[in-house]
C-alpha cells in the first residue's frame, strides 16, 4: 500500500494536525514504512497459537486497602515556605 500526498493531507486533517506542503512527502514515506511493517505481520503464521488478553496470567499483588494519614506530616510541611501550627499557611485571597 502506498500513500499519496492527498491521502496524507486527509489523514492530517482528520487528526487535526497541520502539515506544510513540504512535509507531506516526508510523512507519506514514514506512513508507508509503518504500513509495510503491518503488512509483514500478516505473513506470520499464528495458527495453533491461542489468543492472549495479556502477557501474564498472574494477578498482581494487592496491598491492604487502608485509610491512613501517612504519618509524614512533618516531612510534608518541611516543603512549605511558612508552615504554621502544623498546617500550610497561605496568603489571604478572599476578603
Amino acid at each position: 500500500m502506498s500513500l499519496d500526498r492527498k491521502t496524507v493531507a486527509h489523514i492530517a486533517t482528520l487528526a487535526r494536525i497541520r502539515l506544510k506542503d513540504e512535509e507531506l512527502d516526508l510523512y507519506a514515506k514514514e506512513l508507508d514504512g509503518i504500513l509495510h511493517w503491518v503488512e509483514q505481520l500478516n505473513a506470520v503464521d499464528v495458527s495453533g497459537v491461542e489468543p492472549m488478553s495479556g502477557v501474564g496470567r498472574f494477578a498482581l499483588p494487592k496491598r491492604k486497602d487502608e485509610v491512613t494519614d501517612g504519618n509524614c506530616r512533618d516531612r510534608i510541611l518541611a516543603n512549605a515556605p511558612e508552615p504554621a501550627a502544623g498546617f500550610f499557611s497561605v496568603p489571604k485571597v478572599v476578603e
